[in-house]
Parts: structure tokens; sequence; C-alpha cells
């Protein structure tokens, strides 16, 4: 009788919370759509983390056994149906993204070499603050990937070169890296979905052999050029980079200053400026029509304004490359003009819920880039700030004074520029290691800066110069871009102007974008329940330990923790990328130390010996840094002492340190490495993943020496065979 009762009350409470969020989703019905890209999401992203096909199978059975049982229990409830549909959401989306994958599979280089090859042009990328042109080519051979990346030198660019002509040159070609260390950035992850197979560095002389199409046709390299040629240094580069997309004659300097003062986001062409240019052309249209009182009285002009609208926001985005980002903003103000066409309201989450959607079936790849990411998290937190009845109550409009009504918006400005800030600022962490702290107070002057005064200067400038008149304009563009490079510079340098922390643990950004989303999206108190997984992800990442040891999946370089708590470099000599890569997933902000001047640290021109403590203990790592070898005893008996032990070449079996061997074998296997010693964590690039860029179909290019001519082959085939038997000898 006990056990009855017992069974009675939990069947009656079980069906009291059932009761209870039946009511709750209907009170949110209207919130409920929403989901549909982020399950999508889900199990795209789902097949991102997971490490193999046996796994995305599971995932995709299980969601979809999830959306069987949803649906056999429709009949019962609204929460029924939303199970089935976020099941078989997060199936497809799996599904989709996989299937994404194989369908652009493309050989990769197996290996560096240095070839002759003849490729037509596809594209021509410009930028002349670091003196080179990006060239992409297709190739047609058997032993090339069809398609590879080169850089030139500005010096040896021929005459005549534009999309579609053929080129011969002499390249050194690579295969895509992967991550140099966990947390570092995927290019080969990108190249795969790019189908971009090798790059590398033309050398001279490059020889157009087949003109492509008339260098004039090519409408975005003339005007980029026309601007740089009217605004001189990183200031023209900004100009061209909001006209057409072309980021090339920034300056390293000036770009990181703009990434860490967090105005990063106006050099790349997204909703901002698409919204920009749609809005000045509606207005434009929509004054110029309203002139004539027959039009005004007979037609409908606002629906001809969004008309030209549309028409500007494609041919911006056409003009800026169609890249992915901008093809995202375009897609989301053609449905924002949509809905004013057809009356209703302009900008709500539901648009941006479908504009999501449309982007992640088209191109399933891009919900793991940053791009994505915080564009539509920077959308989303807007509008659903705004919709909020008490947002809109403190900032609707009202009849009051001047300033009054002044102080208002700059309070609208600023609240939405932290929220906005606050909302970027775990995927800034996750993806670059850190995240400027000044964005929101440097935002509330960059963006109105930038939409309503350098834009439309911009714009005047280009118009006059059609009656050689553009001269005052383009003074006044150019004060107005050394005034955003002046504030962006003033932000960045501001004392604790940036916040850094190492490689995020996918967890930890998952607890947090979950509890994000989970806020945003709902409308009812139960939202507030989202800052449970957000405060617990930010949690975990802070405490989080930085790693001890970073070591590139080359084994060339290697950055350890010292007793000071700076991290030190191996060599030296490294170059920029890599002791800013370092320093950015080793959680350091500042310049890294030389390993050379470290007390903890004995070093040689040939290895370096370090010791680090961590807790009671005492670790011992022992690092290579030159192509000599070390004498046979004085190796063994660094392998016995050591606990890790790195090289980038071969060592001998016999080599066996107490804990970790990371020579060229070990590191095949696992790519770079990051080790916190304190609590034995070690994590590898690798993990054991097969994805389709870990392992790729792979050509093999033709060694040092050989020639493509058969003729050439047959009269040079000794020299040909002895160089590439000096190259096997070289790669062994």
């Amino acid at each position: 009788m006990g056990f009855g009762s017992l069974q009675i009350g939990v069947g009656r409470r079980l069906r009291q919370w059932c009761d209870g969020l039946e009511r709750w989703l209907e009170t949110e019905r209207e919130q409920l759509v929403l989901w549909l890209p982020v399950m999508l999401g889900a199990g795209m992203a789902a097949w991102f983390v997971l490490s193999d096909a046996g796994r995305w199978i599971g995932f995709i059975a299980g969601a979809g056994a999830v959306a069987l049982a949803g649906i056999a229990a429709s009949g019962n409830g609204r929460t029924a149906r939303v199970v089935a549909v976020a099941g078989l959401a997060a199936a497809v989306g799996c599904a989709l993204v996989w299937w994404r994958a194989d369908s652009v599979a493309a050989p990769v280089l197996a290996r560096p070499a240095v070839v002759s090859l003849e490729g037509r042009v596809e594209r021509i990328e410009r930028l002349p603050a670091r003196e080179m042109v990006r060239v992409t080519l297709a190739l047609a051979r058997a032993d090339l990937p069809p398609r590879v990346r080169i850089n030139l030198a500005e010096r040896d660019v021929p005459g005549g070169l534009s999309r579609g002509a053929m080129l011969r040159l002499r390249a050194r070609l690579m295969p895509p890296p992967p991550p140099s260390v966990p947390g570092a950035y995927d290019f080969a992850r990108v190249a795969w979905f790019s189908q971009l197979g090798a790059t590398g560095r033309g050398f001279a002389p490059v020889t157009v052999v087949k003109p492509g199409e008339a260098v004039g046709a090519d409408l975005r390299a003339r005007l980029s050029a026309h601007i740089q040629s009217n605004i001189a240094g990183s200031a023209g580069g900004i100009a061209s980079a909001l006209a057409t997309g072309d980021r090339g004659a920034i300056t390293d300097e000036d770009s990181e200053a703009m990434q860490r003062s967090g105005l990063a986001h106006l050099l790349s062409v997204s909703g901002l400026h698409v919204t920009a240019v749609t809005a000045a052309a509606m207005l434009l249209v929509l004054r110029l029509l309203s002139l004539s009182p027959t039009l005004a009285l007979r037609w409908r002009l606002p629906l001809i304004a969004a008309g030209a609208g549309a028409v500007a926001a494609i041919g911006y985005t056409l003009l800026t490359g169609a890249d992915v980002p901008t093809v995202r903003s375009c897609v989301a103000s053609l449905l924002v003009l949509l809905a004013l066409s057809v009356g209703r309201e302009a900008l709500t989450l539901r648009l941006v819920a479908a504009g999501a959607l449309i982007v992640l079936l088209l191109w399933p790849e891009a919900l793991a880039g940053p791009s994505f990411q915080l564009s539509f998290a920077a959308v989303t937190v807007i509008v659903a700030l705004h919709e909020s009845p008490r947002v809109r109550g403190w900032f609707s409009r009202r009849e009051e004074g001047g300033a009054k009504r002044l102080g208002r918006s700059l309070g609208s400005l600023l609240l939405t520029g932290v929220a906005v800030e606050l909302a970027l600022m775990p995927i800034g962490m996750y993806h670059f290691h850190k995240q400027g702290i000044y964005g929101a107070l440097a935002n509330i002057i960059a963006i109105p800066l930038t939409t309503f005064v350098t834009m439309p200067l911009e714009a005047l400038a280009l118009f006059l110069d059609l009656a050689g008149l553009g001269a005052p304009a383009w003074w006044l563009t150019a004060k107005s871009l050394e005034l955003l490079l002046w504030l962006a510079h003033a932000a960045s340098s501001a004392p604790g102007a940036v916040a850094s922390l190492p490689a995020m643990p996918d967890g930890a950004f998952a607890l947090m974008i979950a509890g994000g989303l989970w806020i945003a999206l709902w409308r009812t108190r139960a939202r507030w329940a989202g800052g449970v997984p957000l405060l617990a992800g930010a949690v975990w990442a802070l405490l989080t330990p930085a790693p001890d040891l970073l070591v590139t999946g080359d084994g060339r370089h290697l950055a350890i923790r010292m007793a000071d708590g700076r991290m030190a470099l191996l060599r030296d000599r490294a170059g920029d990328y890599t002791r800013s890569m370092l320093g950015e997933n080793g959680g350091e902000d500042d310049e890294l130390a030389a390993l050379d001047d470290a007390p903890d640290a004995r070093c040689s021109p040939d290895l370096c010996v370090v010791e680090h403590r961590a807790g009671a203990r005492r670790w011992r790592v022992t690092a290579t840094r030159s192509n000599y070898l070390v004498p046979w005893r004085e190796m063994m008996r660094l392998c016995v002492w050591s606990d890790v032990i790195v090289s980038e070449r071969r060592l001998p079996p016999d080599c066996a340190p107490r804990w970790l061997k990371l020579d060229r074998p070990g590191l095949a296997r696992t790519g770079g490495v990051a080790i916190a010693f304190a609590s034995g964590r070690l994590t590898t690039v690798r993990r054991g993943s097969s994805h389709p860029w870990i392992d790729p179909p792979t050509v093999q290019p033709p060694f040092a020496g050989q020639r493509e001519s058969d003729n050439e082959t047959r009269n040079r085939g000794g020299a040909a065979r002895g160089a590439g038997g000096a190259g096997r000898r070289a790669g062994h």
C-alpha cells in the first residue's frame, strides 16, 4: 500500500510538471520557431566536436530516435511536437555538414615542394601593406591539387594580371597547415571547405601565357586602387574596406589596434555596411521620387524605395566580393525589406532566425567560424534587447527637450554597446584568446562616425570624382578615418585595454553560448535560468589553467612558462606570427621572453634544458634547436634525465624520457601539444579526430629537378633521378 501511494504521488507530480511545461510552452509559442536554427546548428556543432564517423552516425541515430519518440507522442501536446522538431533539426544539421564536407573533397598536396606550374587565375587579392598580391589558381595536373593559393611579391606581378588569365611560374607550395598548437587558427579546415589544396610563394619570372578578362573589367580592383590613390596608408585601406571589402592596404599595426579596441568589425563588410548602403539608397530614391506630386499620390513610393534598397544591397554584395559574411548580411537586409514591403515589423528575432537558417543551409561550415558567430550574436542581442518592453519604455521617443533626447539616444547606444560587448566576449575569447575591454565606449564614437560621416563622405567623393571635383570630399574622408585610427590606438593602448585568456575548453564555450541563447530567445522569467550555464561556463573558462608548455606541430618552436609566470621562447629568432600565436594561446598579452635569458634554463646553440616547478614537483624539459646532432652519450643522458624531450627531428629509439617524447614521429601523430604540468593535462591538436581535413586525400608533387615535358624528362632523366634521390634523402 505504501509503495502504491508513492507511485501515485510521483505520477501526480510528473503530470503536474508536464502540465506546467505545456502552459509555459503555450505562453512562449511565438518564440519556439527561433530555436529551429539553434537546433540545426547544434547538430552541426556536434559533427565538428565528435571525432569519427561512428560517433556521427550515433548522434544522427540518437537525434532521429528522439524525433520519432516526439512524433509518436505528438497527440499529447506541444511538448512532444517541440521535441520531435528539435531532434529532427539536430539530425539534419549533423548530416548536412557531413555531406557538405564530403561534397567539397579535393586532394591536398602531400608534402612541401618547389614546382613549375601553369594555372588559370580565379581570384586576385592585392595586399599593398605587405607589398604582396595573393592569387588563387585553378590547375589541371594530376600531380598537383586542383586549386592553389600563391603569394607574389608586388615587383614580380606581371602586367595584364586579371581573372581568367593563364599564369606560368615557379612556386614553393606546402599543404594547408593545421593549428600549430591547440586552440590556434585551423587553416586546414578553412582550406578544405574552400577546396584549396596548397598554399605557397611564387618566384619571378611570372608570365601571363593567355590573357583573361580585360584589366579594367575588375571594378572592385579599380575602385580600390582609385580610393587608395586619394587616401594614403591605412586610412586608404579602411576606406577601401568600407567600399569594396579590400583590406589589403591596412598595416598590421593598425589592424591590431582595431582588433584590440573592439573596432575590427568595422573593417569587415557586414550588417552595418550593408544596412548603411541599403538605407542610403532607399532614402535617396524616396526623396527624389517624392519631388513629383503625381508619383507621390499614385505610386507606393516606400515599396519602390525598398526595391531600390534591395538592388543596392545585392550590388554592394557583388562589388565587395560576395564573401559569406557579406552574403549573410545581404540576405538579412532583403528579409527586412520584404517585411517592410508587406507591412510587417522591420527587424525581429524571427527575421534574424530566418537569416541564420538560410546561411546554415547553404554554408553549414560557416557555423564553426568566428564571423558567423560574432555577427549573429551581435544582431540577436541588439534585437532582443530592444524588443524588451522595459528597454523600449526607457528609450522610446517622447516629447522632450533636445538635451534630454540626445542623452536618451546616447544612453541607448551605450546600453546596446555594453550588451553587445558582453555577448561577443566569450566568442572573442574562444577564437582569438583576447578581447578589447573598452569596445563599448569606443563604438559609441566609431559607429556613428563611420555610418553618418565617413561612408557618406566617401560616397560623395566618388560621385564628385565623375566631374573631377572630389578632392575636398576625399580630404574630409581622410580626416574622419584618421580620427577613427586615433580612437583605435587610444582605446587599445589604454591601461587594461585587453583581457587575455588561454585556449578555452569547448565545454565551457558551449555552456556560455547555450545560456546566452536561453536568455535572448525566451520572454518569460524562465529565461533567467540561462544564467546558470552562462555563469558555469564562465567560471570553467576562468579556472582552466593556462598551459605551461606549448609545442608547435613541427617541433621547431616551444614556449614554456618560467618561475615569474612569463612565457619564454626556445628560438629568439621566431617570426612575428609564431610569437603572437604562442603568446595568445598561452594567455600572454606582453612580448614573450627569450629562453636564453631565463634563470631556470641552460641553453647552448644546439639545445636548451629547463626546469619547471609545479607544486612540489620539478619538471625537466629538454628541447633541441639546431640541425646539428648532439653527441650520443650526452643525448642518452639527457633523455634519461628529462621528463619531456622535444625535437623537430627523429630522435634515436633508445631515447626514452620519463614521460613524453615529442620528436618528429610523435608530433606527426599528435600535432601541436599544450601541457599544464600541475594537473598533468595534455591537449593535442589531432585528438584522434578523423575529420576529412585531418588525413585528406593527397597528391604527390614532382621532386625538385623534374620537368613536365616528356622530352625534357628523357633528356635530363639522370639529373631528375639524382635530384629526386637527393630530395628523398633530405626528406628522410
